[in-house]
């Protein structure tokens, strides 16, 4: 988790044709722990709820608050679609303030919506949802109980600003032992990173939302398998990394799993609490059959059990080194596609 120091200091905003006026925020001299300088981001804007800003409420409503305010009721909404290209010249991805990115879903019946979870808090904090189980390779993989209080299910983060999915270490460890075999997975014993032979094809499914209410979401196997460690002999990192220090929650599900779902985030209004709606966009099958083209073909593997028991004498603090900036924000801050406004109106900035 990184800091910043400055002052507070007020400014005209604009977003295509939407304007705050006056909006407060943080002009920032020094910051730390945030990488801004290696990812090219100047800044972070955060669109969690007001409770957690670190700028006092008697100095000035939020940005989401301010430029929400707009909209009616029922378009009170920001929207995220995370692409899989890169660069600047990419518009894979999207931003949408009020309205959908048309690209992908032309109207909100299309989504399941959650009500956002207050786990661990009297109020709103951050855009989260119980996470009632996981499947691998088609066999439930039961997690151990919450560590937020109040709640015995755990609770998902969704963070555009965290790279990887990122949960217990009892829980990972027994995630990379279930998927293992013939030597599959390793721990890297001087990072503390996971690593995976970049031929395993897993799937993944993340069962989110209230119990009786959940839902699967695939994930993308090259997500779970996610990337070359560039040390040769075949060896990939993990896109599923342990951290037990999450504020608020026990998961933080980076952009590794918001790939892999359109997200609306809903504030509440007169009739309905804050919600989260999700829309997937992975094919479990077909993006199994595309890893393995991509990747060429692996050998026989069997699924095995773990429970955390089984490991318990084997969790170890892990140091995470790929979480992008701050746990727990929404960063905005490499170039994306920005469409804001009502009546279908897409605007780009840069």
């Amino acid at each position: 988790m990184g800091s910043v120091s400055g002052t507070i200091a007020f400014e005209t905003i604009k977003m295509g044709r939407l304007e705050v006026s006056s909006q407060v925020f943080a002009l920032v001299s020094e910051s730390q722990g945030l990488g801004l300088s290696i990812t090219g981001n100047s800044g972070i804007l955060g669109l969690s709820f007001p409770s957690i800003a670190s700028i006092s409420r008697s100095a000035g409503s939020t940005f989401l608050e301010n430029i929400l305010s707009a909209f009616d009721e029922p378009d009170r909404f920001f929207a995220f679609n995370l692409g899989r290209g890169s660069g600047l010249s990419d518009t894979s991805s999207s931003l949408t303030i009020g309205e959908l990115d048309r690209n992908v879903a032309s109207n909100l019946s299309m989504l399941s919506f959650f009500s956002v979870s207050k786990a661990g808090a009297d109020t709103y904090n951050y855009w989260k949802l119980p996470l009632q189980s996981l499947t691998i390779d088609n066999t439930t993989f039961r997690l151990s109980s919450s560590l937020v209080s109040g709640t015995t299910t755990q609770v998902a983060v969704l963070d555009t600003g965290t790279t990887l999915i990122l949960g217990p270490t009892r829980d990972i460890d027994a995630f990379w032992r279930t998927v293992d075999d013939e030597g599959a997975t390793r721990k890297n014993k001087m990072t503390g990173l996971w690593e995976v032979r970049c031929d395993r094809g897993i799937s993944v499914d993340f069962l989110l939302g209230d119990q009786g209410q959940e839902r699967p979401f695939p994930v993308d196997p090259a997500d779970i398998n996610w990337k070359d460690v560039g040390e040769g002999g075949g060896w990939c990192l993990g896109g599923v990394q342990a951290n037990d220090g999450v504020n608020s929650g026990d998961w933080l599900l980076g952009d590794v799993f918001l790939r892999n779902v359109y997200v609306t985030h809903h504030l509440g209004n007169s009739t309905h609490q804050p919600l989260i709606g999700l829309l997937s966009l992975t094919d479990a099958s077909a993006s199994l059959l595309e890893f393995h083209k991509q990747r060429g073909p692996e050998q026989a593997h069997t699924t095995r059990h773990w429970t955390q028991q089984d490991i318990h004498n084997e969790v170890r603090s892990t140091v995470l080194i790929y979480v992008v900036s701050t746990v727990c924000g929404f960063v905005v801050g490499a170039l994306v596609t920005l469409s804001v406004g009502s009546q279908c109106n897409h605007y780009l900035f840069s």
